[in-house]
């Protein structure tokens, strides 16, 4: 009885490493997929002739659309790791990342191009929320540190390329071979796949990414009101 009281206490892994270094692979491998799969069609889908599904863009404007769809994954990078410190805590981040993501690929489905631009404003809402939040929770499994976590964040870059590189191939296949909006819908799949799986394992993640340092008062939501009042205007 006691001998299982102990293993019952003792924390699960999974070949050395902690359960939930698996949830989040399995998010960022499904968010890489969806993320540089959309990507490796985005530019042909801006120029792609009307009477084929695209927009006809001048490959200028398509360039600098997609110019601008990179950076601002980056730049609200910024802002989604502080709504993670301040408000949401990283777990959180992570979900409502993820559903963005999906629900942005959902709009670029449409084939208008008001839901177009929308759809990849979403995504970059999504992306900053999620890619370096993730990152975090990776970090939090190993409190000790040391090269245990070094070869847990090795594992976990893994994971980009494995979803990287069948993203980049099967979504242009799949656009060149049903269509652009069909290129679409696989990206969609595989972030839900990826929200899926970290619902049912979120519990391996125990405290990881849970902490949310608040500050008194409502001067915490200014920054929020700042940057919604930025994209309305």
């Amino acid at each position: 009885m006691h001998a299982t009281s102990q293993a019952d206490a003792a924390p699960r892994e999974i070949f050395g490493q902690p359960r939930g270094l698996a949830t989040l692979f399995l998010t960022e491998m499904w968010e890489r997929f969806s993320y540089y799969g959309m990507r490796s069609i985005l530019i042909l889908y801006a120029v792609g002739a009307v009477s084929g599904g695209g927009f006809g863009f001048d490959d200028r404007v398509a360039s600098a659309i997609y110019g601008l769809y990179i950076a601002g994954t980056y730049v609200f990078a910024l802002f989604g790791g502080w709504m993670a410190d301040r408000l949401l805590g990283a777990q959180r981040a992570v979900l409502i990342g993820g559903i963005l993501i999906m629900c942005g690929n959902a709009l670029l489905v449409v084939g208008r191009l008001d839901f177009f631009f929308l759809g990849l404003t979403v995504i970059v809402l999504g992306v900053g929320l999620l890619k370096p939040n993730i990152s975090v929770m990776v970090a939090e499994l190993y409190p000790e540190g040391g090269s245990r976590r070094d070869a847990g964040f090795s594992v976990f870059y893994v994971g980009i390329s494995v979803g990287a590189l069948p993203g980049s191939i099967l979504v242009p296949l799949a656009a060149a071979r049903f269509g652009w909006r069909f290129g679409f819908v696989l990206p969609v799949a595989g972030m839900m796949l990826g929200l899926g799986q970290f619902l049912l394992t979120r519990r391996w993640l125990g405290q990881a990414g849970r902490t949310v340092h608040r500050r008194e008062g409502g001067a915490g939501w200014m920054p929020v009101i700042v940057f919604a009042a930025a994209m309305t205007a």
